[in-house]
């Protein structure tokens, strides 16, 4: 599959769908996905620590239900919307589920970046310094 010919959002849509496994009974995290030229480069899931007492893991509360992870991917896409002017970057989803109530929430942070290296041009100081034998 080319995520070069495919709008951003169908991509983000894409990753949910590969994620939807990891996400299922997830309790909190964030899913990362990394931007450059306007393409999903890399993308994953930052779990939260799993607690445990004395060395033993105890038993998890309960994660996300196939249906939370649908409307999370659901919002994921339609946060596209708020994506502006911008080509290379990272987008953050951090999610949690609240123990006991089965609700969840998430937020979404938008980072942009840019190489300076790759840019079309190059920053040439307006008094540049001379060298002793330039003098007069």
């Amino acid at each position: 599959m080319n995520l070069d010919a495919m709008p951003l959002a169908r991509q983000v849509d894409f990753v949910f769908k590969q994620l939807e496994e990891e996400l299922l009974n997830a309790q909190a995290g964030t899913v990362i996905i990394q931007i450059r030229n306007n393409a999903v480069g890399k993308y994953g899931v930052r779990h939260n620590p799993i607690e445990s007492k004395n060395g033993c893991i105890g038993e998890s509360e309960q994660g996300m239900t196939k249906e939370q992870v649908q409307a999370f991917r659901k919002m994921a896409v339609d946060s596209m919307k708020l994506k502006r002017s911008w080509t290379h970057g990272e987008i953050m989803y951090d999610f949690s589920v609240r123990s006991g109530s089965g609700a969840w929430s998430a937020s979404i942070l938008f980072e942009s970046n840019y190489n300076m290296a790759s840019s079309m041009f190059r920053y040439t100081p307006k008094y540049a310094q001379h060298s002793l034998r330039d003098a007069p």
